[in-house]
């Protein structure tokens, strides 16, 4: 079992610059990829961005360029650094992580609960 927390949601202005982290718990050593996705308000819930445990990256078109992931293993954690911000962002923001399945561990997908950040116009 792996636990997700999210932290760093709050209200910005367009333009401006959160972080998010994600605080990961449990048979973090079973992990493989941690992510975020999103869900804005009268939308389904979609990928943002995905990195590997070597540190390859997978991000969503629209925002490339303006959010960087990045993972400290040593601490377990993920974070999502969000700059030039727009209104079309708002949305809860969902940190999550896949386990491997090898002989010691079994593929699975964690989310957590939740933050919630809103870019005001």
């Amino acid at each position: 079992q792996v636990q997700l927390v999210e932290s760093g949601g709050g209200l910005v202005q367009a333009g401006g610059s959160v972080r998010l982290s994600c605080a990961a718990s449990g048979g973090t050593i079973c992990i493989s990829s941690m992510g975020w996705h999103r869900q804005a308000p009268g939308k389904e819930r979609e990928l943002v961005v995905v990195i590997n445990s070597t540190g390859s990256t997978y991000y969503e078109d629209s925002v490339k360029g303006r959010f960087t992931i990045s993972r400290d293993n040593a601490k377990n954690t993920a974070y999502l650094q969000m700059n030039s911000l727009k209104p079309e962002d708002t949305a809860v923001y969902y940190c999550t992580a896949r386990t491997k399945y090898d002989a010691n561990c079994h593929q699975d997908d964690y989310w957590g609960q939740g933050t919630q950040v809103t870019v005001s116009s």
